[in-house]
């Protein structure tokens, strides 16, 4: 019987400290948008089915995840998606040069709800100052989850990394619309159920 893929592990635990802890080998000459926490990196394959042009990479703490994307993307062909095994928010300043990312991704996050637990949520200031370093100059970060206390602090995270980053919207604005034309499997399920999504979308000023 296959090994059940647990739904939310704390990042923060000993087991996962270490990842690839390697750089990424990016292609050159191709954009480069990065989700952290991609899990089946459904978003991602249907990104790359819009802007196939460009490169995907999914940093995901599950090492099972991480084997089944990669598994996904070999069966599928010449589909530019790959999957890392990494804890982003350790292991992010060694896999992507500064000014390498057109594009992160952060949805729907673990909420992690009791105060306790809010330290290991994955935005934070100390992350923040990564993406900003790892952006391109004009390269985006899009925000987007179903909790909208989450959505707020993660806001207020951001909203303070200025000059570093820049809201689409204005300060201290969601923006509606999610323009990247894929859907991750929460997206898809909270729209459903006709639920509100939080999104952001800030800039690294070019």
């Amino acid at each position: 019987m296959p090994r059940r893929i647990r739904q939310h592990v704390n990042p923060l635990k000993l087991d996962y400290a270490v990842g690839c802890g390697a750089r990424v080998a990016l292609p050159p000459g191709r954009p480069v948008e990065v989700e952290l926490g991609c899990a089946d990196a459904r978003f991602l394959f249907e990104r790359a089915a819009v802007e196939p042009a460009r490169f995907y990479v999914g940093v995901e703490i599950r090492a099972e995840m991480v084997a089944q994307v990669n598994r996904k993307a070999r069966r599928l062909g010449d589909v530019p998606v790959l999957a890392v095994f990494a804890n982003a928010n350790i292991e992010l300043p060694a896999l992507f040069a500064p000014a390498s990312v057109a594009r992160f991704y952060v949805n729907f996050p673990d909420p992690w709800f009791k105060r306790r637990h809010h330290k290991r949520r994955v935005l934070t200031p100390e992350l923040v100052t990564t993406l900003c370093d790892q952006l391109e100059p004009g390269g985006d970060l899009f925000f987007q989850s179903d909790v909208f206390d989450l959505a707020l602090d993660a806001m207020e995270v951001l909203e303070g990394a200025a000059p570093g980053l820049v809201n689409a919207a204005g300060p201290w604005r969601f923006t509606r619309p999610n323009p990247y034309g894929a859907r991750s499997k929460r997206e898809s399920t909270t729209e459903r159920r006709g639920k509100r999504v939080w999104r952001m979308s800030y800039r690294r000023p070019a």
